[in-house]
């Protein structure tokens, strides 16, 4: 996965400091204010210790692309590659599917029904 969409970012645009657990939320699909309590935990759980691995993440996780999303729609697709891919793979084959059997069902009723169709592809064969 070398698309840039499959990178964690920070996510200034929603950031409250410095971006990181906005752009955690962004990676993972969780709600912002879930990461961000799951952070205040961590402080108090880790005595302080956490808060330097914040800011050391938040001078080396690069800054979000302003473009990086459409729309809605295409950030939450590669959400869903980032935390299951063999998920994502399994979701589109069965979309593709489910188009080549509509695909079929189209080109049979209109190969039954015009036999001048059906006589023509006859004899491209």
């Amino acid at each position: 996965m070398n698309s840039p969409r499959t990178k964690l970012y920070r996510d200034k645009a929603n950031a409250k400091l410095m971006g990181v657990c906005a752009g955690i939320a962004d990676y993972t699909g969780v709600a912002t204010g879930w990461v961000r309590l799951g952070a205040l935990l961590s402080i108090w759980i880790t005595g302080g210790a956490s808060i330097p691995l914040y800011f050391l993440a938040g001078i080396f996780i690069d800054k979000k692309p302003p473009h990086l999303y459409v729309d809605t729609a295409e950030q939450k697709y590669w959400q869903g590659v980032r935390q299951s891919p063999k998920r994502t793979a399994r979701e589109i084959r069965a979309r593709m599917k489910d188009i080549d059997r509509r695909l079929a069902e189209v080109e049979t009723y209109y190969v039954t029904s015009n036999p001048r169709l059906s006589a023509e592809i006859e004899r491209l064969r």
